[in-house]
């Protein structure tokens, strides 16, 4: 989608629509923390216990902050970020008051927000009030239930919406068209293009007329604009192969529905969907985003490998990152010298790749783990798995009804 380059960021502001997004009503602009004490002014109860509160305040954040990362409204034509109409978005009243605790915990808490583990795009973290309306999300009256039974925000959170780890201190600053401002074409290079390259092979499974673009390599060649030719032509664009305005917003629109990011059950938008193209040589001394592409393959292929050692996802290419690289070369029988050359990274991401489409994207084989997360925005979150260190090879006996793991005794029923 249009934001695959970016952390998702905190508006300074954000524009609602004062009622259902066809309906001829009035936008206002407010500050974005003003917008979310208003919802939770209006949605729910001030003497609540304040890990409810909390909980449903990060969960009014996040829904917010992904209407505005997946532009949902403004790729479809509309000049605002939300709706004010309950059928659509969330309550919020224009001009009503605060309540005083209700505005403290917003002031602390507007620029954090809740994602899935691997996951980039804010979560679509849908709630009803749990009596007269049910869905699934969070249940408001419910979630204070749990908080009264003793149970803190973050176990709150994860008894509606699963494995969720909170993204604190965002980044905060003005909304910005996600489009670049001038047309994308032929010639053009950079992450506008890896953006492009990345939407249409997504969309391209779901509309196989599209041909697929073999690297997101950031470079607008002939492949790049006889896919984009071809999408224009299945959705009744002009099909001149350039991503000028209309295009860009189809392709954010078709993206952001293929892959349900604006849905509590997202496919999700992940980090390294963006371009694992080879960045050049990595050695000791590089910092910056390759490297932490770098690391976050490593920490995987390091769950799964035990010669591999574990590695910091920081983007400082230092001694631990050598070593694992050094690992890593050893392992599969490559010079070991510590430098990530073509040949070194093709292999860590062959290896992370097969993991990760095979293993880690199972929730049946590998459920997510019971650790509480709090990470920093725009770092990646380290995986967290149930692992066990009888999982690698067969144990030497069959296994049927009655046997028992050795380790953690439980029976196979």
């Amino acid at each position: 989608m249009a934001n695959l380059t970016t952390i998702p960021y905190v508006p300074q502001t954000i524009t609602v629509h004062l009622g259902a997004p066809d309906a001829y009503a009035a936008n206002v602009t407010v500050r974005f923390s003003d917008y979310v004490k208003n919802v939770a002014s209006s949605e729910i109860y001030p003497t609540w216990q304040e890990s409810a509160l909390t909980a449903n305040i990060l969960a009014i954040t996040s829904y917010a902050l992904n209407r505005v990362y997946t532009e949902f409204y403004r790729s479809r034509g509309y000049d605002f970020d939300i709706t004010n109409s309950t059928a659509y978005d969330q309550a919020f009243v224009n001009g009503r008051s605060f309540f005083d605790n209700v505005s403290q915990l917003v002031d602390d808490l507007f620029n954090n927000y809740l994602r899935r583990p691997g996951f980039v795009e804010p979560l679509a973290a849908k709630f009803c009030n749990g009596t007269t309306v049910t869905c699934e999300g969070l249940s408001q009256w419910g979630s204070q239930n749990l908080a009264l039974q003793g149970q803190n925000s973050v176990q709150i959170l994860r008894q509606y919406y699963g494995d969720v780890e909170i993204v604190t201190n965002a980044p905060i600053r003005d909304i910005s068209s996600s489009y670049p401002g001038t047309p994308v074409q032929v010639g053009s290079t950079g992450p506008n293009v890896v953006v492009i390259q990345a939407e249409l092979n997504r969309i391209s499974q779901n509309y196989p007329a599209i041909p697929k673009i073999p690297v997101a390599d950031g470079i607008f060649g002939s492949q790049t604009e006889a896919a984009v030719k071809a999408f224009q032509q299945i959705f009744n664009l002009t099909p001149d192969g350039i991503v000028g305005k209309a295009t860009w917003y189809a392709l954010v629109r078709l993206y952001t529905g293929v892959t349900a990011l604006s849905e509590l059950r997202s496919e999700g938008q992940q980090f390294y969907a963006i371009n694992w193209a080879y960045p050049n040589s990595l050695r000791q001394g590089n910092t910056g985003e390759k490297v932490r592409h770098l690391q976050y393959m490593l920490s995987i292929l390091s769950a799964y490998i035990p010669q591999i050692p574990r590695v910091a996802v920081d983007g400082i290419f230092g001694p631990s990152t050598r070593q694992a690289v050094e690992a890593v070369q050893r392992y599969f029988g490559l010079t070991v010298d510590g430098i990530v050359g073509r040949q070194t990274w093709d292999v860590i991401y062959d290896q992370f790749s097969g993991i990760e489409t095979t293993s880690l994207r199972n929730e049946i084989a590998f459920p997510s783990g019971d650790g509480n997360a709090s990470v920093t925005a725009g770092a990646f979150s380290q995986p967290r798995y149930n692992r066990s260190t009888s999982m690698q090879q067969f144990p030497g006996m069959d296994l049927r009804l009655g046997s028992q793991d050795p380790i953690s005794q439980e029976v196979i029923r």
